[in-house]
């Protein structure tokens, strides 16, 4: 029952991410709503991460069974992304590393910001 009540505080969250989606005339996806509505809910305390650590942990673990569809996909479509696989493969890499770098900057900075605050 532990997982039900998890999985369902997840969901609701997404379904909020749905329903500003379609209120707020703006390009940004759905995922993206609920995504910083379940961030600042753990951030401020509103939901504690007991409350959906494991569920969330179980959801990591399936995460790249996510990406196999995507890969088909590409994969089916090679013959017409041959024009552009060098420039989109560049794009990827430059792109990845850029991500990588700024969530490595973005983690470091939390983590100087919570040990300060631990002083």
């Amino acid at each position: 029952m532990r997982y039900v009540r998890q999985f369902f505080i997840i969901l609701l969250f997404s379904f909020v991410g749905e329903a500003l989606n379609r209120l707020i005339p703006a390009p940004i996806p759905a995922s993206v709503y609920g995504l910083v509505l379940f961030f600042l809910a753990l951030e401020t305390g509103l939901v504690k991460l007991d409350a959906v650590e494991e569920t969330g942990r179980f959801f990591l673990v399936l995460l790249p069974l996510t990406l196999v569809p995507l890969t088909v996909g590409l994969i089916d479509a090679l013959d017409v992304l041959q024009n552009v696989l060098v420039p989109a493969l560049l794009l990827g890499v430059v792109g990845t590393i850029l991500t990588a770098l700024a969530a490595g900057f973005v983690a470091e900075r939390a983590v100087r910001r919570r040990e300060r605050g631990r002083k």
